[in-house]
């Protein structure tokens, strides 16, 4: 049942975190659609294999995970040993709690780090591996995430399919720009408010 849950919920959260971000910057909604509409050739639906040749749809993706980190502090961890981190003193057996959303923005080393750029990730090499220390999504060493092989194609699908077949437009004339980001917190970062748009088929 846990698995279950940290799964679905984890998944649909970032489902909509990406979404909302796409919305906000068209620019960016209009190239993921030019790649997927390319790559399709016009077949009625992306398949998983499709997923990797779409380099611009795995960078909106961790672009989105690097600002909506589902898990915003990762599982706790225990100091080992005793060790100076940045002029503080962890004595051995220390709970640490490890906050994600602060690294994925953190200006040392992301320019500009609230901005929505995918492009950041293209052509580099970090994975959802854990490798990176300054992009951990999913956690890092021997507490990753054991469903990172699962989420990541199933938010993949759906956004690839969502973007190609509809196009997206917020209601009442509301501006891409005004969108409400606003988080909730809690053990995941949900949006404050629903993400509601008029939908309309692109073909």
């Amino acid at each position: 049942m846990e698995a279950f849950a940290a799964g679905t919920e984890t998944t649909q959260t970032a489902l909509e975190w990406t979404m909302s971000e796409l919305i906000r910057n068209p620019r960016v909604m209009k190239k993921l659609q030019q790649e997927v509409t390319e790559i399709a050739q016009g077949r009625s639906m992306i398949s998983e294999e499709d997923l990797e040749k779409m380099a611009y749809l795995k960078a909106v993706l961790k672009e989105s995970l690097r600002l909506h980190a589902p898990f915003p502090l990762l599982l706790p961890r225990k100091s080992m040993q005793d060790v100076k981190l940045m002029g503080y003193d962890i004595s051995a057996g220390t709970q640490v709690i490890i906050n994600a959303w602060a690294i994925g923005r953190d200006p040392a080393f992301w320019e500009e780090p609230n901005e929505f750029r995918p492009e950041r990730f293209l052509n580099n090499s970090i994975t959802y591996q854990g490798l990176h220390s300054e992009w951990i999504p999913f956690g890092a060493g021997r507490r990753l995430c054991p469903g990172i092989q699962f989420s990541v194609p199933v938010i993949e699908l759906a956004l690839a399919n969502i973007v190609y077949k509809f196009d997206m437009v917020l209601p009442n004339g509301l501006r891409n720009e005004d969108l409400d980001m606003t988080e909730a917190f809690g053990i995941t970062i949900h949006r404050k408010s629903s993400l509601i748009v008029l939908v309309s088929p692109r073909f």
